[in-house]
């Protein structure tokens, strides 16, 4: 039987176990592989997470999809009792939600299905692009447009992770959205749709 809870701590595990040298070679090596790509054209929509201590460090590629000139967003909890997620512009207000993930506090919202690129966050995915959260479902609400589709039309969604994150199989809840893309310290990997 498949318990998602077992693996998503022992992920997690694996994860905290990398030296803070490892994670910062990781983020790098991640920024130089999307820069090989043509996700990040000037003035695309680009949502890309700000990272918790433990994830994958988002700066160097906040910095280089600012350097290539995107229209930068960032995710916003938007109702925390039903999981609602949005992606605003930076702004000068920073907070920390009730989660404890920082968040700009602007005012301005869009909807995932604005996004022409998703950088999104995960905890384990699999050799088919399923995607293991923290498990709140705030991505798979916000994406859930994805799975009405019949003709694949984006945004992508590329997960960022450590190598150390991939399990060999992620049973989906029919509530999942699976990725098009991961980028890894040792590459990129396509599931669906997608190329560099």
């Amino acid at each position: 039987m498949f318990d998602r809870q077992i693996l998503r701590k022992a992920l997690r595990t694996a994860r905290a176990g990398l030296s803070a040298a490892e994670r910062a070679r990781s983020s790098r090596l991640i920024a130089r592989w999307i820069a090989g790509t043509h996700w990040l054209a000037p003035g695309r929509r680009v949502a890309i997470f700000m990272s918790m201590p433990e994830e994958i460090d988002t700066a160097p590629l906040i910095e280089l999809a600012h350097r290539r000139g995107c229209e930068l967003f960032f995710p916003r909890i938007e109702n925390l009792r039903q999981r609602r997620l949005g992606f605003t512009p930076p702004d000068a207000n920073l907070l920390r939600n009730r989660l404890g993930i920082v968040e700009f506090g602007g005012a301005a919202r869009k909807a995932a299905a604005a996004m022409q690129i998703i950088f999104v966050p995960l905890v384990g995915f699999d050799r088919r692009g399923n995607r293991l959260g923290m498990g709140a479902g705030f991505y798979d609400r916000a994406l859930a447009f994805r799975r009405r589709r019949q003709h694949w039309r984006g945004p992508v969604l590329i997960g960022i992770a450590h190598s150390c994150q991939q399990t060999s199989t992620i049973e989906p809840l029919n509530t999942d959205v699976p990725l098009d893309v991961i980028v890894t310290e040792r590459g990129i990997g396509f599931f669906r749709g997608e190329k560099a």
